[in-house]
Formats: structure tokens, C-alpha cells, sequence
């Protein structure tokens, strides 16, 4: 198996279009050589643990109201080529998603990463759901097959919030400016939203690679 890392942040639109896409081409490939792993990077770190009015961010991210829509009106058309049919104006906060990244990480400790990322992902952005809301976080964990009450508890204290904020840091040390981004085999990153035609060829080109004979 080959090593897929990706960071990314289920706050943000590219993050849910390029996993979109990425899994297009994995169900093209079921015998693709992928084990996958998601890490955090934050696209606010800075956010306020409350998170803010989603139109205020929005206008204050890009530079009033013609830029948000501008930015969003080229989102809504890649989601739309990709399938994805996202409700923007269910969101009406943006939250801080360091929380929702921590449940990432206890997913993982259960080998439930994926389901997980596609639940939050699918909440904020088709169902307008606060995955800041640590009501909303539990019920995604109770749909995974995790235990509620556990995660309800980890969320009311602080655990693995310091390692998060630390993973995320490293990653911007280490030149990560955003997300999503793609890290194969722990050598090759590929940024950005990545068309199905690009996997499936990195797929093929992976394989026939574990397939070769050693000298």
C-alpha cells in the first residue's frame, strides 16, 4: 500500500471538491494502492472559538461583498462540474473547526477517518449544519458508529487540541500554504482541487511502479 496523506479543512469548499474528486477516481480504481490519512490545517486559526456571522467573514476575507461573491460564484461552478450541489446561504456561521479536526483524529484511533471528513464536509456545506457545535459534532460521530457520550466528553475538556493546533503548525512549516493538499508516498504533494483524469493517471502510474520486477 502507498501512503496518502491529505490535508485538509472541512470548512473549506475546495477541500470538499477535490476529496470529490479524488474518490471519483478511487471507485474507478477499487483495486487502487492508496491508504489514506487526513491531517488538519486550519483555515482560520485565528478564528474566534465562537466562530463569526458567515456573511461578515466572507466580506471581510475577500474584501467586501462584490469580491465573496465573485470568489464563490467560481466555487459554485466547480462544485456544480463535480456534482456537488452546496447550499451557501444555509451557512449562517462560519465556526472556528478546530473541534470538528479533532474529531477527525479520534475517527482515525477507529479507522473512521473518511466517514467522518464526508459527514462534515456534507453538513456545513449541503445542510448548513455548525460543525462548530459540539451537538452536531456528536450526532456525526453517532452516524459514524462512534460512541457519543465519549466524544461529547473529549469535546467539553481541551484533549489533542494542542497536538492539532502543533500538526498544523508543522505544516505550515514545512511550506503547506493551503489546503487541500495531497501528499503521496510521504514524497510527491499535489495542491489544490486535483481533476479525476490526474488521479487515475497518478493511480496507474503507482501501480505499474509496485508491479515492476526488482532488479
Amino acid at each position: 500500500m502507498v501512503k496518502l496523506d491529505i490535508l485538509s479543512d472541512p470548512i473549506c469548499p475546495w477541500c470538499y471538491i477535490g476529496k470529490t474528486l479524488l474518490f471519483r477516481a478511487l471507485e474507478q480504481q477499487p483495486d487502487h494502492p492508496f491508504t489514506i490519512e487526513w491531517h488538519p490545517f486550519q483555515l482560520n486559526p485565528d478564528m474566534p472559538k465562537e466562530g463569526m456571522d458567515r456573511r461578515e467573514y466572507l466580506e471581510l476575507k475577500f474584501g467586501g461583498k462584490e469580491g465573496a461573491i465573485s470568489v464563490y460564484s467560481k466555487i459554485a461552478e466547480h462544485a456544480e462540474a463535480a456534482g456537488l450541489n452546496l447550499d451557501f446561504g444555509a451557512i449562517k456561521r462560519t465556526p472556528n473547526s478546530l473541534d470538528a479536526h479533532r474529531l477527525i483524529h479520534w475517527a482515525g484511533l477507529e479507522g473512521k477517518q473518511t466517514p467522518v471528513v464526508h459527514k462534515l464536509f456534507k453538513a456545513y456545506f449541503e445542510e448548513g449544519k455548525d460543525i462548530g457545535d459540539h451537538d452536531v459534532l456528536v450526532q456525526i460521530a453517532e452516524q459514524a458508529d462512534m460512541d457519543g457520550a465519549l466524544i461529547r466528553r473529549l469535546l467539553e475538556g481541551d484533549a489533542d487540541a494542542e497536538d492539532i493546533i502543533a500538526r498544523d503548525r508543522n505544516a505550515r512549516a514545512k511550506g503547506v500554504t493551503g489546503v487541500p493538499c495531497f501528499i503521496v508516498a510521504n514524497q510527491h504533494a499535489l495542491p489544490g482541487a486535483q481533476p479525476v483524469d490526474l488521479w487515475l493517471k497518478v493511480i496507474d502510474e503507482i501501480k505499474a511502479q509496485l508491479d515492476a520486477p526488482s532488479a
